[in-house]
C-alpha cells in the first residue's frame, strides 16, 4: 500500500512554498490586468522594455523610445507589462530555491538544477543580442535536463514536483517572450494563461504536501476521483475562457452581432437575440494561423467570435454542474463541509462574474476578478487532491 509519511524536507520548505503560492496568485491576477487593459504589447522587446530594465520615465527616455520607431511608447501601459515581468522573475527565483531544497539529498541533484538554470540564463543574453537559434538550443537543453531529472527521481521528497514546477516556470517565461514577439498570437496567449494556472496548481499541491495536514477518510479514493474529474472539467473551461480573451470574443453577443465598435448592449442568456446564433465554429477554433500577424484587437469576424463565446457559455453549464455536484458530495462527508460550502460559493461567484462581464461590457475589475476566481477554484480542488488520504 502507498504510504504518505511526511517528506524529509528543509524545515522552511513549506513556508517558502506558501509564499510562492501567494506570489503566483498575484502574478495571475496582475497578468489578467495587463492583458485585459491591452498592455500586452506595450513593451515591444523582451525581457527589457525599450532597452531598459524598468521602463522609460524621463522625457529623454521617452524620446529615445519613440526614436526607435518600433511602437509608440505608452508609459501608463508599459509599467504594467514590466512590473508583471519582474513579479514573474521573483516567482522564478522562489521556485528555483524550492527545487534546490527538494533535490539537495539527490546524487548530483543540485548540480543538475543549477546547470540547467545556468543554460537557461545564458539563453537570455543570447536572445537579446540576436542569436535566437543558439538561445533556443540552450533553453531547450536546460528544459531537457530538468524534465529528465523529474522523470528519473521519485517524489518522496517532492523532488519530482519541484523540478517539474521549475521546468514549467521556465517554459512560462518562453511563452511570455513569444506573446510579445508573436504579437499576441491567441494560442500562445491561451497557453500562457494555462501555464500560469498549472504553476499555481503544482505549488499549491507541494505546499500542502510539505505542510502535512492530511484529511484521512475511508472513501478518500472515491472522493479523489470526483476531484480529478472536476479538475479536468475546470481546466477545459479555463482554456475556453483563455481562448475567448485571446480572440477578443467576450462581447461577441452584442446587439446586431460583433462589430469593431463596442455594442450598445449585450445579449444574455441569448446571443444576438437568438438562443442558437449562427457561428463559424471551424474558423473560431483554428489554433495556428501563421506568423507575422498582429492579433491585438483580434482578427476574426463576428461569426467566429460568436462560436467562441457560445462554446465558453455552454461548457460553463457543464462545469457549474460538475462543481456543484462535487460540493453536494463533499457536504455529505463529515469533515469536508467547510470545503463544500467554499467550493459552492466560489462556483456561484464565478458564474455571477461571468454574467456581469457580459452584461456590463467587460469592466476591467470584474474581468480581472473572473480570472482570480478561476485560480481560487483550482486552489480548492488541488487542496482536496493533496490532502485526501486513505487510512494506512
Amino acid at each position: 500500500m502507498m504510504t504518505f509519511s511526511r517528506p524529509n524536507l528543509y524545515r522552511h520548505f513549506h513556508r517558502i512554498a506558501w509564499l510562492a503560492v501567494a506570489l503566483t496568485l498575484c502574478v495571475i491576477v496582475f497578468g489578467a490586468f495587463v492583458r485585459l487593459s491591452d498592455a500586452g504589447l506595450s513593451c515591444p522587446d523582451w525581457p527589457t522594455c525599450y532597452g531598459r530594465a524598468a521602463w522609460p520615465t524621463t522625457e529623454a527616455g521617452v524620446r529615445r523610445a519613440d526614436a526607435l520607431d518600433v511602437r509608440p511608447l505608452e508609459v501608463h501601459k508599459a509599467w504594467r507589462e514590466q512590473v508583471h515581468r519582474h513579479l514573474a522573475a521573483g516567482l522564478g527565483v522562489l521556485v528555483l530555491g524550492l527545487a534546490l531544497m527538494a533535490v539537495r539529498k539527490r546524487r548530483h541533484g543540485i548540480a543538475q538544477v543549477l546547470g540547467a538554470s545556468a543554460l537557461v540564463a545564458l539563453a537570455i543574453p543570447l536572445y537579446m543580442y540576436g542569436h535566437i537559434p543558439a538561445a533556443l538550443v540552450f533553453a531547450g537543453l536546460g528544459e531537457a535536463i530538468l524534465l529528465f531529472a523529474a522523470l528519473r527521481w521519485s517524489n518522496i521528497d517532492l523532488a519530482r514536483a519541484a523540478v517539474l514546477t521549475l521546468a514549467v516556470v521556465i517554459f512560462q517565461a518562453l511563452l511570455g517572450k513569444w506573446t510579445v514577439t508573436m504579437l499576441l498570437k491567441p494560442v500562445i496567449v491561451m497557453g500562457h494563461l494555462m501555464g500560469g494556472m498549472l504553476t499555481f496548481s503544482l505549488l499549491v499541491w507541494m505546499a500542502w504536501r510539505a505542510t502535512h495536514l492530511p484529511i484521512v477518510l475511508a472513501d478518500a479514493t472515491s472522493l479523489r476521483r470526483w476531484v480529478v474529474a472536476a479538475l479536468a472539467v475546470l481546466g477545459v473551461q479555463i482554456a475556453l475562457g483563455g481562448w475567448v480573451s485571446a480572440n477578443y470574443a467576450a462581447l461577441a453577443c452584442g446587439a446586431g452581432g460583433w462589430t469593431t465598435a463596442e455594442p450598445h448592449w449585450i445579449d444574455f442568456p441569448k446571443c444576438v437575440g437568438q438562443w442558437w446564433p449562427q457561428g463559424d465554429w471551424r474558423e473560431g477554433f483554428v489554433l495556428w494561423r501563421g506568423v507575422g500577424t498582429d492579433y491585438e484587437g483580434g482578427v476574426l469576424d463576428g461569426a467566429a467570435r460568436i462560436a467562441i463565446q457560445m462554446a465558453h457559455r455552454l461548457f460553463a453549464i457543464v462545469a457549474t454542474g460538475v462543481l456543484l455536484a462535487l460540493s453536494w458530495r463533499l457536504l455529505r462527508t463529515p469533515g469536508l463541509r467547510t470545503w463544500a460550502v467554499l467550493l459552492a460559493l466560489l462556483t456561484v461567484a464565478q458564474v455571477t462574474l461571468g454574467v456581469l462581464n457580459v452584461k456590463l461590457s467587460l469592466p476591467l475589475p470584474v474581468a480581472v476578478l473572473h480570472n482570480g476566481g478561476a485560480a481560487l477554484l483550482l486552489f480548492v480542488l488541488v487542496t482536496l487532491l493533496a490532502r485526501l488520504r486513505q487510512p494506512d
